[in-house]
């Protein structure tokens, strides 16, 4: 089963769809988690949603209750979420990409991505990783072709990954092959 843990964001449910495509999902509100259904869960999957990880007390609980113990994936919020739990500045940028598509190329030989790979993704955030950033197992893995900015980051020894971009996004091509070979990994 997938826990997505909702933080107030319309493309939740977008989400929510696009990894039913793979298994049972359960879908709660950050205030409203079912501590029962989180324990069962194999995958938990922080959802986008509006402001700052700091925002966001509870999911930042969560992420270091299950870190190590469960596959966990963060999308745009969540990927902020989840580097801001280890110790990283998340900034506002000075370009904002709501509903912008960009490229991406996978830059890490060490991805579960072939490096040199570009997609093209459906962004929507206006905050990114200050860079430099480096912690233990984390790995940069794709970044924007046009700003260098992180895109993704990939930690296999604790089977975390994220996002920066939309996966779900119809802006997104090949969005749910990026799912099924994170599901899989």
């Amino acid at each position: 089963m997938i826990y997505v843990i909702d933080h107030n964001d319309s493309f939740t449910y977008n989400v929510v769809h696009q990894f039913s495509l793979f298994d049972e999902v359960v879908c709660e509100n950050y205030n409203e988690i079912d501590k029962l259904k989180l324990e069962k869960a194999s995958v938990i999957v922080f959802s986008p949603g509006p402001g700052n990880p700091k925002n966001y007390p509870i999911t930042s609980m969560i992420y270091k209750k299950f870190k190590g113990k469960k596959k966990i994936i963060g999308i745009c919020l969540g990927f902020q979420q989840i580097l801001y739990c280890e110790g990283a500045k998340i900034v506002e940028q000075k370009k904002i990409y709501h509903g912008f598509q960009s490229s991406v190329r996978v830059v890490n030989k060490k991805s579960l991505f072939k490096k040199g790979l570009n997609f093209k993704v459906g962004r929507y955030h206006s905050l990114r990783l200050k860079e430099p950033f480096k912690t233990k197992n984390f790995e940069i893995t794709m970044r924007c072709l046009n700003s260098n900015t992180a895109m993704s980051f990939e930690n296999k020894k604790d089977k975390i990954y994220g996002f920066q971009f939309h996966p779900e996004s119809f802006l997104t091509v090949n969005g749910n092959l990026l799912i099924k070979k994170i599901l899989s990994a």
